[in-house]
């Protein structure tokens, strides 16, 4: 394999679609998860884990890509692509740095996104097992995990549907 710029660029194109879908569907969790609607939160984040997968093979492809042109041009395999530009024709230059730069700005986007909702996730969660000890305080109690993070227990077995007398 000896891709040439226009190789890498189409790669770039491909990643910054799976990256927009990506941020698409953590903007679609986002609002089911604000519509409180928790078949739409699990069925969104199916997708979500889908959608990460199918972009982990086309970064994984892109990096073969960069690695195979880094070979083609005596620079190590694992050279950045942007420390391969000068090996870029000049007319091109601009473009694939503007692919890799808005690359760089999806991802930076993903992660805030991803962050903002696994909070909000974990604010529903926490709300949820507030209510339930507000019904039922003597069936839950408050522990700390290996790492300290505060779990909920259950304290007591839930009564049985039917309890047989005898």
């Amino acid at each position: 394999m000896n891709p040439d710029w226009t190789t890498l660029a189409e790669s770039l194109r491909a990643e910054l679609a799976e990256y927009g879908g990506l941020l698409h569907l953590f903007e679609e969790q986002q609002s089911r998860l604000f519509a409180r609607d928790p078949d739409g939160v699990l069925r969104i984040s199916t997708d979500i884990e889908a959608q990460v997968r199918l972009l982990h093979e086309c970064r994984g492809r892109r990096e073969a890509l960069v690695a195979a042109f880094a070979a083609a041009h005596g620079a190590p395999p694992t050279a950045t692509l942007r420390s391969l530009l000068p090996h870029v024709a000049a007319d091109a230059r601009p473009l694939v740095a503007a692919l890799i730069g808005e690359v760089n700005r999806l991802i930076h986007r993903v992660r805030r996104l991803a962050r903002h909702n696994h909070a909000l996730l974990v604010r529903a969660v926490e709300s949820h097992q507030d209510t339930l000890r507000a019904l039922r305080p003597d069936a839950f109690m408050q522990t700390y995990t290996a790492a300290g993070r505060k779990a909920v227990a259950a304290t007591v077995r839930p009564p049985a549907a039917l309890e047989a007398a005898g």
